[in-house]
């Protein structure tokens, strides 16, 4: 079948692919434009394998179909999904690399809220398992500015409830286990025994937030079932289409379910809850709260006890906006430390040219070189793996990690739903006074550098340019000024802070008075609260 269409303008994928509320997503020939757009500038599909899948929010099930019959008209082989249509981002990275599959789409809006008056998204991940490269994500934006058809085929819908192979047109869909293939390749990676004895002692407890989000059903597999820990373990574990009316976003703004039980007089030792489509991850400890950007530090310092890592570490990166505490482990350790832009594909190079291991962004997203993408899961059981081994709590270990290391003080402030002409003047503003800034001295100290960060890929020499406002000062201190593309309506205005503090007496410090210069420095520059007509920001991370 071959439908006529018109272009729809605006479908321009972000690093996280594209993002709308399901309103428009569920136009006439949205999702069929945008998808067949991909197909057109895919080379060699033909008889491929497809892999499918989503965070189960609302849509995902009937955009699978529609995807699933796109599919068969442009000649894919076969195309493997999730059961019930689930599949998280992390085991759709799995599955594509185990399984040798041309590449995948995953149907989600990651963090962003579900249900029927909230978002959706979609987007694809090549053959290694990653994000689409970016000129693959301009082409389908040009394409989708000159579409005049797209093709497809008539059939019923798949039961995607059933495992087993079927038809569509003349292409196979498998519907597959969607948490087998990514708990195998945990079980390669930790040490599972430990884990389970650490669990099964008596004297520990944890409890996993799934936040009815897709990682319910990979946590009652591997904790409950692999690992013994008791079913109470899993909360919110069942996914649902709205959320259960959740923010599916691992912060302590959005997890305070999770963080009111890790402060409560009867506290677990150890708490972790993940996002909206698997990739995300908190770390709580019985009345501490753990920061992603510490996180991926004290990963990287521990990774020997690990198994899956005992050999060492080849490198490590983290995003350009993520604190600069994984790059002391880097120098302690004799390996290097690359800073990027944000977005996971830029960590799909070097780990395809196998120059880092490990890596993460301040977003609450680490992973590693065991797919192309940052993996909630993953990290819990990293964390879980250290616990067991070094036998001490997480506030213990993090603060050991502060001894050795150093701490960096680190805090985001989002500033959501801005207007977007308001925020792009803002920093336009910024940008514009950059070049005056070195050599002023502020309440943080004096100015040393001040750029819109730039990045030359070691592996590939492409340039990504206008990344983020950076202003660093002559202590170590410095404030990163970005817009997010994460959401759906208007703009969101991060701003990053950081202070290292190497005095240990200084540890107990509260981060955000320990920030409260930079904080007052960042309001002076960028005028935050005359643009936004806010005085406080809508989540401190």
């Amino acid at each position: 079948m071959i439908v006529t269409t018109t272009p729809i303008a605006g479908q321009r994928p972000g690093t996280s692919g594209l993002r709308k509320s399901v309103q428009v997503f569920r136009q006439l020939g949205y999702l069929e434009n945008f998808v067949q757009s991909l197909f057109d500038v895919l080379e060699r599909h033909e008889g491929a394998t497809l892999v499918v899948g989503g965070d189960g929010r609302y849509f995902n099930d009937r955009a699978i179909q529609t995807v699933l019959r796109l599919a068969a008209a442009n000649g894919f082989g076969r195309v493997l999904v999730g059961q019930g249509g689930i599949l998280s981002t992390p085991a759709a990275s799995a599955v594509i690399r185990s399984r040798q599959a041309y590449g995948g789409i995953v149907l989600s809006a990651s963090h962003n809220p579900g249900g029927p008056e909230g978002d959706f998204g979609i987007k694809y991940n090549a053959g290694n398992g990653g994000p689409a490269p970016e000129a693959l994500t301009e082409a389908v934006y040009r394409r989708t500015q000159t579409i005049d058809r797209y093709f497809s085929v008539e059939s019923s819908d798949v039961d995607l409830g059933t495992l087993g192979t079927t038809q569509v047109g003349g292409m196979a869909v498998e519907v597959i286990d969607p948490v087998a293939t990514h708990a195998d390749l945990m079980e390669t990676l930790f040490d599972f025994g430990a884990i389970r004895r650490l669990l099964g002692s008596g004297d520990f407890r944890m409890r996993f937030d799934a936040m009815h989000a897709v990682t319910g059903p990979y946590a009652h597999e591997v904790f409950v079932k692999r690992l013994g820990a008791p079913e109470a373990s899993v909360v919110n574990g069942a996914p649902l289409p709205d959320f259960g009316g959740g923010h599916p976003d691992p912060n302590p703004t959005y997890a305070a379910e999770l963080v009111a039980a890790m402060f409560d007089d009867d506290a677990p030792d150890f708490g972790a809850a993940s996002d909206g489509d698997g990739d995300r991850n908190m770390i709580v400890g019985r009345r501490f709260i753990v920061t992603p950007s510490d996180s991926l530090a004290v990963l990287a310092a521990n990774a020997q006890l690990v198994p899956g890592y005992a050999a060492g570490l080849k490198g490590v990166a983290r995003s350009m906006p993520t604190s600069a505490a994984v790059d002391a482990v880097a120098a302690a350790l004799g390996i290097p430390c690359f800073e990027t832009p944000t977005g996971w594909k830029f960590f799909g190079n070097l780990l395809d040219a196998g120059r880092i291991t490990l890596c993460g962004e301040e977003s609450a997203g680490t992973g590693s070189d065991h797919v192309r993408e940052k993996d909630g899961l993953w990290a819990v059981l990293f964390w879980l793996n250290v616990l067991a081994v070094r036998g001490e709590s997480v506030e213990a270990i993090v603060r050991d990690h502060w001894r050795r290391f150093g701490r960096h003080v680190y805090s985001r402030h989002d500033y959501e739903g801005v207007d977007t002409a308001a925020a792009n003047a803002l920093m336009a503003r910024l940008r514009d006074a950059l070049p005056g800034l070195p050599g002023k001295t502020f309440g943080p100290g004096t100015v040393t550098l001040a750029d819109d960060f730039a990045y030359t890929d070691p592996v590939d020499g492409s340039v990504t340019t206008g990344q983020g406002l950076r202003i660093g000062f002559d202590n170590g201190s410095r404030i990163v000024f970005r817009l997010s593309g994460t959401g759906t309506a208007g703009a969101t205005l991060r701003v990053y802070l950081e202070r290292f503090e190497a005095d240990v007496q200084r540890h107990g410090i509260d981060a955000q008075q320990a920030l409260a210069g930079l904080i007052a420095t960042a309001e002076q520059l960028a005028g935050i609260a005359a643009t936004t007509g806010r005085s406080q920001p809508t989540v401190v991370t």
